[in-house]
């Protein structure tokens, strides 16, 4: 029989799990993020994404057998926790009954993307709008997505936004975006920004193929510099009084747009 962990074994872990919650450093620095929740625990099994150890609250342990079971056959690491334990770790009010820490994949660089859609996100700061922008990424068939500045792409918010998708599309992580770009420029992709402004409507753009779709930050859109140096730009045409969109929904409707137009 496994020795159980001592006291001061489980105290450790739990400050680690929210240690790694809430500081991006210490994320960086262990090289691992946290998963909440039984469905994204069980997707990343499924993903084959290295588990360090998995996390139960009271009763989540007979509440979700049959994925402790394959917990179990894949010799990842359990720790019961007690009553109370999860709502001092756990990032939200009402904290999920499983959580498990999780190895960050191998970092995905500009030079190593295969050719095909890739979305570009610049200064995106709601962890929120990131996380529904990954999984639009995902099911829309994008190759990967580019993070310049912003929020962290493994806020805990971002992760269960993503639902899945931070596991699965591969994320590059980037310093000087207009150096990215020019990376993806010499491998054949076209970069295409977001703006309201512009002159040609989103359907009439060529969006097959190697093509980047680069989206600014939520208050302040592309910059002057950053747009200037773009292939083209295009706009989601709107009715109303509404000024602008969420930009994760712009990114949605581009990149299925993009995906509808590769495919004929």
């Amino acid at each position: 029989m496994p020795e159980l962990p001592s006291l001061n074994h489980r105290h450790h872990d739990a400050v680690r799990v929210r240690s790694l919650l809430r500081d991006p450093a210490a994320r960086r620095e262990a090289n691992a993020f946290v998963l909440e929740g039984p469905r994204i625990v069980a997707d990343a099994l499924i993903r084959g994404v290295e588990l360090e150890s998995v996390f139960l609250g009271p009763g989540a342990r007979e509440a979700f057998a049959p994925l402790v079971t394959r917990l179990d056959t894949a010799q990842i690491p359990i720790r019961d926790l007690k009553e109370g334990v999860l709502e001092k770790i756990g990032s939200t009010r009402t904290p999920q009954p499983v959580l498990a820490v999780a190895r960050m994949p191998v970092p995905a660089t500009v030079t190593n993307l295969r050719p095909g859609l890739v979305l570009v996100g610049a200064a995106i700061s709601d962890p929120g709008n990131l996380g529904t922008m990954l999984r639009a990424a995902e099911a829309a068939g994008a190759t990967g997505v580019v993070v310049a500045g912003g929020v962290d792409p493994w806020n805990p918010k971002v992760v269960r936004g993503s639902a899945g998708a931070v596991l699965g599309v591969p994320i590059v992580g980037v310093e000087d975006l207009h150096a990215a770009l020019e990376s993806l420029r010499g491998r054949g992709w076209r970069a295409v920004g977001a703006d309201a402004s512009a002159d040609t409507v989103y359907t009439d753009a060529d969006l097959r193929g190697s093509c980047a779709l680069v989206l600014g930050s939520e208050a302040h859109g592309l910059d002057a510099e950053l747009t200037a140096s773009l292939d083209a730009l295009v706009q989601i045409p709107m009715a109303g009084e509404i000024e602008s969109l969420n930009v994760a929904v712009a990114a949605s409707i581009l990149m299925f747009e993009a995906a509808r137009q590769t495919r004929g």
